[in-house]
């Protein structure tokens, strides 16, 4: 049996940018993309170097919503010498999926689950950002206000995990559609 171990990164000079995407905000730039604070945690008995170690988000941001589903956004940054994967998220507010956009068999952009985790290059950068890669939450448990801010972790593949704190602000994006067999019963086109 292994305790788990959570550790704070000290905020000064930690840039946090992690993009929550709404599903109505799939698409689209956002502006004026207001920083976060990010922390990192690993099991005992993982190296002591753990991937959440190295790895970093700027301008973190969730869009604001009532109910249904909404998403959050951030640049990814790995200032190690090997590649992180990014395998899954937890948050308070509902359960958290991995999510991409991608052509369907009819040309058609759709957003959908994206499997094999999101892998940040060592040395680089992965963008999580409307109409892209992002981090998608399914059932709110309540509002997300705009202006409040909200913890999101990601787990790493390494077992050690990032804990990021993303404002939420309002965002009009687009309206994607899930790929087949992915968010039935789901309305797409909210806007929050």
């Amino acid at each position: 049996m292994s305790a788990r171990t959570t550790r704070r990164a000290p905020l000064l000079g930690v840039t946090v940018t992690l993009a929550l995407l709404a599903v109505a905000g799939c698409s689209g730039t956002p502006s004026g993309t207001p920083s976060g604070t990010a922390s990192s945690g690993s099991s005992s008995g993982a190296s002591s170097s753990a991937a959440a170690d190295h790895l970093t988000a700027t301008d973190p941001w969730i869009k604001a919503a009532e109910s249904g589903m909404t998403a959050a956004f951030a640049v990814l940054h790995n200032d190690g010498d090997q590649d992180v994967t990014v395998v899954g998220a937890t948050s308070d507010l509902s359960p958290v999926e991995l999510h991409e956009m991608a052509t369907d068999d009819s040309g058609a952009m759709v957003m959908r689950q994206k499997e094999g985790g999101l892998t940040i290059p060592a040395g680089g950068e992965h963008a999580l950002e409307p109409g892209g890669d992002h981090l998608m939450l399914m059932e709110l448990s309540a509002p997300v206000q705009a202006g409040a801010e909200y913890d999101v972790t990601l787990e790493l593949s390494d077992g050690s995990t990032l804990v990021v704190t993303a404002p939420a602000r309002t965002f009009a994006g687009a309206k994607e559609s899930y790929d087949d067999g992915h968010g039935e019963g789901h309305d797409m086109s909210h806007d929050g």
